[in-house]
């Protein structure tokens, strides 16, 4: 079974989240957390600052992640591990392949035709407004 991640960054005011704009399939042109594949042998949490490194390069010295939410699908033979994180100084953001961007709050995260996953991005980010306060450390 193929392992992927996302993780979801935060900057350091927790007003805006880290996006990027996907450049190929799947879900090409819609926005997603950055993230892609765990490499066998990987751990989840070496996987994700790996990935996080690649991508932005945001490094663990820049964000403590914290694992809140997996999702399993049997019937493509995959999961994906979801992490999030609060930036603990400013950084300039690299780009591996997908643009980055900052996005406000203001969107609405289940709109499939804007972003990535068919509604699992509105929904990571209600758990995460539902943990932020007493179980996750933002």
């Amino acid at each position: 079974m193929q392992g992927y991640n996302v993780i979801v960054v935060f900057n350091r005011q927790l007003d805006r989240v880290l996006m990027c704009k996907r450049t190929k399939e799947p879900y090409k042109g819609k926005s997603n957390f950055v993230g892609g594949k765990i490499e066998k042998g990987e751990d989840g949490y070496t996987a994700a600052y790996r990935e996080l490194r690649e991508e932005t390069a945001i490094t663990s010295a820049d964000i403590s992640i914290t694992h809140l939410v997996d999702f399993n699908y049997p019937l493509d033979d995959c999961f994906v591990e979801v992490y999030v994180g609060k930036l603990n100084k400013d950084v300039i953001l690299k780009e591996e392949k997908h643009p980055l961007y900052w996005s406000g709050f203001d969107n609405n995260f289940f709109d499939s035709s804007q972003y990535a996953g068919y509604g699992n991005i509105g929904h990571i980010m209600e758990l995460i407004w539902l943990y932020k306060d007493n179980q996750l450390e933002l």
